[in-house]
């Protein structure tokens, strides 16, 4: 047996946001946390696996980070919800930043004013990294190995660096996925469609919203906004055949679908296309949101938890509807909700006090 059931390749941020709704201009204090798309995977696939206080399922993360106080935050906090951490690259601090950890600032948007996050990242020690520095065929031990297209936009030799770590995954016998999340900050349309075109052949699972399949991908969802605040999960069904048709290798394409009435409240749904059909959830109305940002990872978290977990797909797309509904409603990226909370929603539970 592999010596792990997870494993995920990405780059961690010191998270900082200001309380409640307050702008960053005005904030007299900030808020510590961690953002990081795929080491929140590992977080919450470890909090689902607690029983009986023991991590029934092993993770493990991979980056390269900085030896300062940013780096011993996040490995200490990761450490602290189960997530091995032996296998991050570390770089000496030189006392001065000339390299460093990436920072993320978050406002919690409200009403009519959408959340808003700001990358402070350059320079990080994961955006230098040099082919070689990680021996991914040795290293990547693991039933599942997932990724995202944030890490493989962050430097020159990244992407390269995500194809070698998929290659491996896979010659590995490992279940490869791969969240495609767009970032129009960190590189062009034209820049992450070339990147994904060469990745594709090495992934199983592949995750993203609409925008991202049709910036990524060239494939567009009908019946969408400018601004992609609503979708028919329909229209994705026909975006998940293309994406099959023209990649049959693909096992499964999932979403998440979020229809934005105001910051605080949105609805919320999720769908999934495999071998064996169409899957949808229920809708989620109005869920009233403490925090949004997360939410993504926390339905690939709940999405891939399930499936090494051996759910149908049916049971599969319901809980990972649930618990990432419930993700908006706790504060910073990871998902602090347990197993039971989330089954006890997707078989129809209520907000109702729990005694």
């Amino acid at each position: 047996m592999p010596k792990y059931d997870f494993m995920s390749f990405g780059e961690p941020n010191i998270r900082m946001t200001p309380p409640e709704h307050d702008r960053l201009g005005q904030a007299e204090e900030l808020r510590l946390g961690i953002a990081a798309a795929e080491l929140n995977c590992c977080v919450n696939i470890a909090n689902l696996s607690v029983d009986k206080l023991k991590y029934k399922l092993k993770t493990a993360y991979l980056t390269k980070l900085v030896d300062n106080w940013t780096g011993s935050y996040i490995v200490k906090h990761a450490q602290m919800h189960g997530v091995d951490m032996s296998n991050v690259v570390v770089e000496d601090f030189d006392k001065i930043g000339r390299t460093r950890n990436g920072l993320a600032f978050v406002e919690v948007g409200i009403g009519p004013r959408p959340s808003y996050q700001i990358y402070d990242r350059g320079h990080s020690a994961l955006s230098k990294i040099q082919p070689g520095e990680i021996d991914w065929k040795k290293t990547l031990d693991t039933r599942w190995f997932h990724t995202t297209g944030i890490v493989t936009a962050l430097g020159e030799h990244t992407a390269q660096e995500v194809c070698s770590a998929l290659k491996a995954a896979k010659e590995n016998g490992a279940t490869t996925s791969y969240d495609l999340n767009y970032r129009s900050t960190l590189w062009s349309k034209e820049q992450a469609r070339a990147a994904a075109e060469k990745l594709m052949p090495y992934i199983d699972v592949i995750l993203g919203n609409e925008e991202d399949f049709e910036t990524m991908l060239g494939i567009k969802a009908e019946g969408t906004g400018a601004d992609f605040s609503a979708i028919d999960p329909e229209s994705y069904r026909k975006v998940a055949e293309k994406v099959m048709e023209k990649y049959p290798h693909i096992q499964v394409v999932g979403t998440s679908l979020r229809e934005v009435k105001t910051a605080l409240l949105n609805n919320w749904q999720t769908c999934m296309m495999t071998k064996r059909g169409f899957f949808v959830s229920r809708k989620y109305q109005d869920i009233e949101i403490n925090d949004r940002v997360g939410g993504g990872d926390s339905f690939a978290s709940g999405l891939i938890w399930s499936m090494l977990e051996g759910y149908d797909d049916q049971q599969a797309i319901d809980f990972s509807a649930a618990y990432s509904a419930l993700c908006h409603t706790i504060r910073n990226d990871w998902n602090l909700v347990s197993r039971e909370e989330a089954q006890a929603l997707a078989a129809g539970g209520s907000a109702r006090v729990k005694r």
